[in-house]
């Protein structure tokens, strides 16, 4: 199986680099995010532009990996619609090989990102402020919640026939837990009712406890609510995911 799974997520991996679409929503619009989030609206939201890089990067880290988990649906969809998926059922190979190989490949391409904005933060002025262990954890904490999402986006992708609408579904689910959240802008700011959807909304959990990691902070009480998110997420989609692959095929 893991021969299968290696195999299929190179031939994943090669489309990606083919794919210049693919990798520049990776890299290049979470670069554009930041640009425009310190330089346009920075002044604004925080009278201190070096300060709000310090509190906004993190959170650029997350919706990173929130812009990076959309593709898999889509990918998964394209390859159905293809028929790529009835081609793979032909052949002997394990049939967990397919979700497993796409969500690996992934996973490399959300690492991938990962450290090319961590080095465009660096480059634009943030500092880590903690200490090398903490920043390797935040990247840690990031990859596990971006796995988590990347599951929810295969259940999508096999839930729904057209690759269109599956790109539209995966914009639509995303754009609440990243903009109802502390990514952006502090909580004390927002009215009750978003404040209370923001609270327990696991895009926060992350990013606070990255930002803890990054720039320092306390750290337990916010993780032990993203890691209760994620492990929950990968609970429920990840049997969801497996059985529309089934049904699919």
């Amino acid at each position: 199986m893991l021969r299968h799974t290696g195999a299929i997520a190179r031939r994943n991996l090669l489309q990606v680099v083919n794919d210049r679409g693919a990798i520049l929503d990776a890299t290049l619009m979470p670069m554009i995010f930041t640009l425009i989030f310190v330089y346009v609206f920075g002044g604004a939201i925080a009278n201190d532009q070096n300060d709000y890089k310090q509190y906004l990067l993190p959170g650029i880290m997350v919706q990173t990996v929130s812009f990076a988990s959309r593709l898999t649906g889509v990918t998964l969809n394209v390859d159905a619609s293809r028929g790529v998926m009835d081609r793979l059922r032909s052949l002997p190979i394990a049939r967990s090989a397919v979700l497993t190989a796409r969500i690996s490949a992934d996973m490399c391409r959300m690492l991938l990102g990962q450290l090319v904005m961590f080095v465009f933060a660096l480059i634009i002025g943030f500092r880590v402020q903690t200490d090398v262990v903490s920043a390797l954890a935040a990247i840690g904490v990031l990859l596990a919640y971006g796995f988590a999402l990347c599951w929810i986006s295969a259940f999508i992708g096999l839930a729904i026939k057209s690759p269109e609408t599956v790109q539209s579904v995966g914009f639509i689910w995303t754009i609440p837990l990243q903009f109802g959240s502390s990514m952006f802008v502090p909580l004390d700011t927002m009215p009750g009712w978003l404040r209370a959807f923001a609270q327990v909304n696991p895009t926060t959990l992350v990013t606070d406890t990255c930002r803890a990691l990054f720039v320092g902070g306390p750290v337990a009480p916010s993780a032990l609510g993203a890691f209760l998110w994620i492990g929950g997420i990968v609970v429920v989609f990840v049997p969801l995911s497996v059985w529309k692959y089934r049904r699919y095929t």
